[in-house]
């Protein structure tokens, strides 16, 4: 009875794990797709972005200094500041005549939603770095039993076909993980630098309204 029970739970087991090889090799394909387009769109950001993104903050906190709404918008828009970092630091211009603890609020609120932007944009690499070697290790395992089996049975065939599948997953699982690794690196500390400097202007534009406000009172 026991020893039946035991068999019917190992065929079973067996059979979710065959039947995970396939959904499992589609995961490794799309994470091998994904990383392609990932690196396309990081080749893109470096010729692009990252080639004019050579922005003086000090001087553009000096530029801040003395100057009404209108000019610093006009300094905002004129600076080499990405579109988002425009955005907000616009958004922050416009709305200058609240009260100080509404005006730092929304300062905190802006800051949070680009370091959410950018942390949905590396999500995607991050994913795969950390589940890329996983899939390929049970992409491995899988087909190694069958292998053996074959083994076994003297089918050298069906034994060579497990071991390719094996071999093939691992590298596909490693190859996929580190590449979204670098990506995510160096996009890490690409959008570090952003924040950064919107971070900085930010408390810039604080200080230029705060003394404004001194003065009109």
């Amino acid at each position: 009875m026991a020893e039946s029970i035991s068999a019917s739970l190992r065929d079973s087991m067996h059979n979710i794990s065959t039947g995970l090889l396939i959904p499992v090799i589609i995961i490794l394909m799309l994470f091998m797709a994904l990383v392609v387009v990932e690196s396309g769109g990081l080749l893109a950001e470096a010729l692009t972005e990252r080639r004019r993104a050579k922005v003086n903050v000090p001087e553009l906190v000096n530029a801040f200094q003395g100057k009404n709404e209108q000019e610093i918008m006009d300094v905002i828009a004129d600076s080499r500041l990405f579109k988002r970092q425009k955005a907000a630091l616009g958004e922050l211009t416009t709305n200058s005549n609240l009260p100080a603890d509404s005006l730092q609020a929304l300062a905190r609120r802006l800051l949070v939603s680009e370091e959410l932007h950018y942390a949905k944009i590396t999500s995607r690499t991050d994913i795969v770095a950390r589940l890329g070697p996983m899939f390929g290790l049970m992409a491995t395992l899988i087909p190694l039993g069958p292998g053996l089996i074959a083994l076994g049975q003297g089918d050298t065939k069906t034994l060579a076909d497990s071991l390719l599948t094996a071999f093939d997953a691992t590298v596909s699982g490693l190859a996929a993980a580190g590449v979204a690794f670098v990506i995510s690196k160096l996009r890490k500390r690409w959008y570090e630098d952003y924040l950064s400097s919107l971070e900085a202007l930010m408390e810039s534009l604080l200080g230029v309204f705060a003394r404004e406000r001194g003065i009109a009172e």
